[in-house]
């Protein structure tokens, strides 16, 4: 059986538009993260150099990222 030939089209749709989904996601949650703290998150992390919060970032989108794959999966 050629391996080709068992991707099916409807399969590479869905996986390319739950990409854009999640990704599209992921920038939401950092604009709403960015207007609701006190100060801007990207000077913070770029400029300061602030670890506490690149771990706290992290640590959102990780846990974004496992809520909306169990999303997508269900």
């Amino acid at each position: 059986m050629d391996y080709f030939s068992a991707i099916k089209l409807t399969e590479i749709i869905s996986t390319i538009f739950y990409t854009f989904l999640g990704a599209g996601l992921m920038f939401v949650i950092w604009k709403i993260m960015d207007r609701v703290t006190p100060f801007h998150l990207l000077e913070q992390v770029e400029k300061e150099q602030n670890l506490a919060l690149d771990v706290l970032i992290g640590m959102v989108y990780l846990s974004l990222a496992i809520i909306i794959a169990a999303v997508i999966l269900s």
